[in-house]
């Protein structure tokens, strides 16, 4: 391979709805950095995670492989430390790839092909060891209704790690600039994933200029839907609520958007970004209120769509907008062919750098996001389920294993309002989609795999419980780092 970039910094955020970005067309929030980097870059507007959850999105990310390849369905789902991840390609092609902060790995592989790590994670690695103390904030953090009840101004120590991991990126990128050597790094912020707590300068700001939500919850008549707002006691927020959750999470895109200007700004000033190709994204969405629904745990495009944004000096055009339909899974082999490297075979993901560059490329819109549970983890009602979207070109399907589809056409219908799978003019259409989300996913093999896999994990849940080992890369959150302001 010819390698088109000396470095790579890549920049992971968590919980980044696409559209709450300036540019992705959001009016109100202050995202300068991230319009600069679209500005002299390429952005993608049908940019899509393989999972609407954090584990399976992002062992999905390191493999470029759907959930169902590499059986992480779940957040307590350990990936096999011999599956390739596009840093061990790169890591094949030369390159020494390191990471400051967020993973989020379950087991004893906290590196998964990156050479080098820092900062580390706040969770603990293993199954059967208590979670970390969110003190006043706890329950805000997870798909819990509390969490729109303590919102609004203050902190929480997910705000106060990725300053650590901003500091960390800065001085890393000074001690790359002193060795003068290439680079392959990336930044793994927590921002803007709930609780729903900002500082007070920005949840005023934009208590003052937000708009409601555009989608009523009853314009999403489906009973999955339906049965999940009820279950996460979230069908009637109190409109000062909404409104307080939803000015705090866009002052934590704000809060973190300044934050990669700074990293950006040494990137520059240390004059490594001529050489570097810089990649934004994001693991999932947040509906934010949309649908009257919080969180993710999805398939409609606010859980399921990510920001990406790339740029490389003299290589990638400037602002360029590109309407192909890819994943993040897409996302990890562009990267190691940009680099230079072989991208992984036996995965799903394709890489899409030809497009960038103005090479031939057949690209196949066609893009997969699943969500799979088993009943266990608290937050899921007691009720596994096991689902999957498709994506090809203007048609969307998703598909609930023992309820009723929904069919989309975005072209027509961008908001995913209109369900067209019980119109007769679209049968064929229905069968087709049908067709594609199932011909290498069952959702009863699924549902069997995941109870054969829960016995493994109970048994180390248990081991972990009684044994108690030690954790890596774990950075030291504290309860008193979490703040919520009495006056809201």
């Amino acid at each position: 391979m010819t390698r088109a970039a000396k470095n790579l910094l890549f920049i992971f955020s968590d919980q980044h709805a696409q559209a709450i970005s300036g540019c992705y067309g959001d009016p109100h929030v202050a995202t300068p950095a991230l319009d600069a980097l679209a500005a002299r870059g390429v952005r993608f507007d049908n940019a899509y995670c393989a999972s609407p959850i954090c584990v399976p999105s992002r062992m999905s990310m390191l493999t470029a492989c759907h959930p169902s390849q590499q059986e992480c369905w779940t957040n307590d789902d350990y990936l096999a430390s011999d599956r390739p991840t596009w840093l061990h390609a790169l890591g094949a092609a030369g390159h020494r790839p390191e990471l400051i902060g967020r993973m989020h790995a379950m087991g004893p592989d906290q590196m998964h092909g990156y050479a080098y790590r820092e900062v580390g994670d706040h969770s603990p690695n293993w199954g059967g060891i208590p979670r970390h103390d969110m003190g006043v904030l706890n329950d805000t953090n997870d798909p819990q209704g509390h969490s729109l009840v303590a919102c609004g101004s203050g902190q929480s120590a997910y705000e106060v790690k990725d300053r650590d991991v901003t500091e960390a990126a800065l001085a890393a990128l000074d001690r790359i600039a002193d060795e003068g050597v290439p680079f392959c790094l990336t930044v793994g912020l927590m921002l803007p994933h709930a609780p729903y707590v900002a500082a007070k300068r920005w949840v005023d700001h934009y208590m003052q200029i937000l708009d409601p939500p555009a989608i009523p919850p009853e314009a999403t008549d489906h009973p999955w839907i339906t049965w999940w707002r009820n279950d996460r006691g979230i069908a009637e927020v109190p409109d000062r609520q909404s409104r307080l959750a939803r000015a705090a999470y866009w002052g934590l895109v704000s809060t973190m958007d300044e934050m990669i200007g700074r990293i950006l700004d040494r990137l520059r000033d240390r004059a490594l970004d001529k050489d570097t190709l810089v990649v934004y994204a994001s693991d999932h969405g947040d509906h934010v209120g949309e649908r009257g629904l919080w969180w993710k745990h999805t398939l409609f495009d606010e859980s399921t769509k990510v920001p990406l944004i790339l740029a490389l000096p003299g290589t990638l055009p400037e602002g360029a907008v590109r309407l192909e339909v890819v994943g993040l899974i897409d996302v990890a082999q562009t990267m190691v062919e940009a680099l230079g490297g072989t991208p992984l075979r036996q995965a799903d993901g394709r890489s899409f750098w030809p497009l960038l560059t103005g090479g031939p490329q057949d690209w196949d819109d066609t893009v997969y996001s699943e969500y799979c549970t088993d009943a266990v983890p608290a937050w899921t009602g007691g009720r596994a389920v096991q689902q999957r979207m498709v994506r090809r070109g203007s048609w969307k399907l998703h598909v609930y294993s023992g309820e009723p589809p929904l069919l989309f056409n975005l072209d027509d219908d961008p908001r995913e309002l209109t369900d067209l799978s019980r119109c007769p003019a679209h049968s064929a259409v229905l069968e087709e989609m049908m067709a594609l989300a199932l011909q290498d996913w069952d959702p009863e093999i699924i549902r069997r795999r995941m109870l054969a896999r829960r016995e493994h994990k109970d048994i180390l849940a248990a081991w972990g419980q009684n044994t108690k080992p030690r954790s890596t890369h774990l950075w030291p959150l504290r309860s008193d780092m979490n703040r919520l302001d009495d006056a809201q």
